[in-house]
């Protein structure tokens, strides 16, 4: 973690808590859990999941889906729902003060293990769980609104939310609860200690909490939550993930922050302002079409507080005090316009329609496009580009080149008929750098209906034939309609190739998105720009042509061993 992440880390782990749900006098019930964001220690106010609460719903998760349903009451559950917090503690509680810089490890206090001493967390002694009460279950119709509209319809079918891998068995019922609590949250209110009332660490520091639109594409978050929940605390409590926010409607965000299981109703929090809570998670895994996407979906935090602020005062005439300690929004004065919408070179990325196909691409000239050959694989074909910032346009354009099937390069030429006016041209890069910050953009996962998406990573490999570079590798996700969209350096904005694809079992069927191959630009460039000064195909004809070393690295096979000389 870098120096920027010193203070977002500190307040995921004041922040950071783990929810766990039981029914009274039933202990062969088992129990539920997931993360949680502490809003106040002082109040004792916790934001988690809903999902948790569907089995103890009196009238069924269909409560949660009724027409108009924004929030229910805490008595929405039955009398035998208990509810327990736990967290970790922070450099000002005496816990912390006495555990700060003395070594230690951590021994784990796992389920179904016999009591033992009180459990430590990555070496400090954890708080035991303490009883909390349910104030009310709430939700953010506007993030409802986009997830039916990205997620449901036609496309429905092809997603999974449950917290399993598709072969996994899940009922039915299961998954219908899962679903329908997915952007369902739960204000709670644990119950005081009077023997540690005076405690500094009741006290705690002031959540800072992003206002809605003020974090744009591109921009490093930091997820925290408990891996499956309430399951050994002491090692998986407060877990941490980098990543960005790869696309946003409204508030419902996507971020390639990688979590698990469990980790529902952790903080995401951003670098600046300082630790900023950004959003709640509200799936950790998503499936598409029984593949692996590997992105997470958060709701986030303003509205979600505000729909809080609102209910409580509808519920509870008596609590308009409490409604109005809830964290308000900071960083961005009303009035004041936020953020620029993403980092200047992801507006490259341009979406491509050839006939019922489509891809991504990226704008090299005002009117000139790169595209894989399997998005416009036909030259002459009539293709449509669009793109979405700074401003959405639609023109037209025909395929000028596109390599042949034999060859490596899975490459397409788009010449337009307009100028993509406003939209940046990539600096194309001369040298590559293992190990070093990328991103790529591109229309993957949501299509059309959400703009590009930008994941980061890293270039974890460059291939290289006699010295010349003609495969790069990167640790991005990249998804089904990525195909033709840029890689850039994330610290200069260079553009470093074309994404090709990703990797796919052929014995298996599994794609793996975080495994994938660009072609770099310094194999299209000089090309490129012979075509735009004088309109010259031979140089990209060329990329027909490649020697067989090439084709060899292209098709994932080793290079065959020479033939054993004859002694004869």
């Amino acid at each position: 973690m870098g120096r920027q992440w010193g203070p977002a880390m500190r307040a995921a782990e004041q922040a950071g808590c783990v929810v766990s749900a039981t029914r009274a006098g039933q202990p062969e019930a088992g129990s539920w859990s997931c993360s949680g964001v502490i809003l106040s220690r002082r109040l004792g106010l916790v934001l988690c999941h809903g999902g948790i609460f569907t089995p103890f719903l009196r009238a069924g998760s269909g409560a949660l889906t009724a027409a108009g349903a924004a929030f229910l009451p805490g008595d929405s559950c039955g009398d035998d729902l208990r509810l327990h917090v736990q967290w970790g503690p922070t450099a000002a509680s005496p816990a912390g003060r006495a555990e700060r810089g003395r070594p230690g490890l951590c021994t784990p206090q796992c389920a179904g293990l016999e009591p033992g001493p009180p459990a430590r967390f990555r070496g400090r002694l954890l708080q035991p769980p303490r009883p909390a009460e349910l104030l009310l279950l709430l939700s953010c119709p506007a993030f409802r609104g986009h997830f039916a509209r990205l997620f449901g319809g036609e496309t429905a079918k092809q997603w999974s939310f449950a917290s399993a891998a598709p072969d996994d068995e899940v009922s039915e019922e299961e998954e219908e609860d899962q679903l329908r609590a997915l952007g369902w949250f739960a204000l709670l209110r644990v119950r005081p200690d009077p023997e540690k009332e005076a405690e500094a660490e009741e006290r705690g520091p002031v959540l800072a909490v992003a206002p809605l639109g003020a974090v744009p594409k591109g921009e490093p978050l930091l997820a925290c939550g408990s891996p499956f929940g309430a399951f050994c605390p002491d090692i998986f409590l407060n877990t941490l993930s980098c990543g960005v926010l790869s696309n946003s409607a409204g508030p419902l965000l996507l971020t390639d922050a990688r979590c698990l299981p469990g980790t529902e109703g952790g903080g995401v929090f951003e670098a600046r302002p300082a630790g900023a809570l950004v959003a709640l998670v509200a799936a950790p895994l998503c499936w598409k079409a029984r593949e692996w996407v590997g992105l997470t979906l958060l709701c986030a935090a303003a509205p979600l507080l505000c729909a809080a602020r609102a209910a409580l005062c509808r519920l509870h005439p008596g609590a308009a005090a409490l409604a109005a300690l809830l964290p308000h929004e900071v960083g961005a004065p009303w009035g004041l316009p936020l953020r620029d919408p993403g980092p200047p070179w992801a507006a490259a990325a341009v979406l491509v329609e050839c006939g019922s196909v489509w891809g991504s691409g990226v704008a090299v000239a005002p009117r000139l496009v790169v595209t894989c050959r399997h998005v416009a694989p036909r030259e002459a074909a009539k293709v449509l580009v669009r793109s979405t910032t700074p401003k959405s346009a639609v023109i037209w354009g025909h395929v000028v080149f596109a390599t042949q099937e034999t060859s490596p390069y899975d490459i397409a030429v788009v010449s337009l008929e307009e100028d993509l006016d406003g939209v940046p041209v990539p600096v194309p890069t001369e040298h590559f750098h293992e190990g070093e910050a990328v991103s790529v953009v591109g229309f993957g996962v949501f299509g059309q209906a959400c703009g590009p998406s930008v994941t980061s990573g890293i270039l974890s490999a460059v291939v290289q034939v006699d010295d010349t570079p003609v495969m790069l590798q990167t640790t991005c996700a990249v998804h089904g309609g990525s195909s033709g969209g840029p890689l850039f350096s994330t610290c200069s904005g260079d553009l470093l190739g074309i994404v090709a694809s990703n990797t796919r079992d052929n014995n298996t069927g599994a794609t793996y998105p975080h495994l994938n191959f660009s072609i770099p630009i310094t194999v299209l460039q000089p090309a490129l720009q012979r075509y735009s000064q004088a309109g010259d195909l031979g140089s990209l004809r060329q990329l027909d042509r490649a020697p067989e070393p090439v084709r060899v690295v292209w098709r994932l096979q080793r290079p065959l061993a020479e033939a054993p000389r004859s002694k004869l």
